[in-house]
């Protein structure tokens, strides 16, 4: 199985300083400050937001895994995240919200693969210490 790494260097005391995040195999590479995690700053990203981008494609990944296993083959599958930051600070809860087209698919079936790969995706596992909620929508 594969092994990802990922780097963060933060320069200078938490409010006045500034960090960059990046991905071990290059494809992204950002900007993080006091102000874009913890103020709403839109300049730069937070590790909030990366943690969401992952939860996210991992939770679809998943899902197509479950649905092809059992010989659906999804169209779309699109899922956001928005994790809260609270008080502590602390990430208290995570809402996925996922639209899928599935052809063929009935309702309860969706339901039965969506409820699994919301409790077996790898990063939901590495998260499970925070309250996950998670809308699933089948479209057309």
């Amino acid at each position: 199985m594969a092994v990802s790494k990922a780097e963060a260097t933060w320069e200078g005391t938490l409010k006045e300083g500034a960090g960059s995040m990046k991905v071990g195999s290059g494809f992204f590479e950002g900007p993080f400050t006091y102000a874009s995690r913890f103020e709403g700053d839109t300049k730069a990203t937070n590790p909030e937001e990366l943690i969401g981008a992952a939860h996210a494609g991992c939770f679809s990944m998943f899902l197509s895994a479950l649905l092809t296993r059992a010989g659906f083959t999804p169209t779309r599958i699109q899922t956001t995240a928005t994790v809260h930051l609270t008080d502590g600070p602390t990430i208290s809860l995570i809402e996925l919200n996922c639209t899928a087209v599935i052809p063929g698919i009935d309702q309860a079936t969706f339901d039965e693969k969506v409820a699994a790969a919301k409790a077996n995706c790898p990063v939901s596992k590495a998260l499970s210490a925070v309250e996950l909620k998670l809308t699933a929508t089948l479209g057309a």
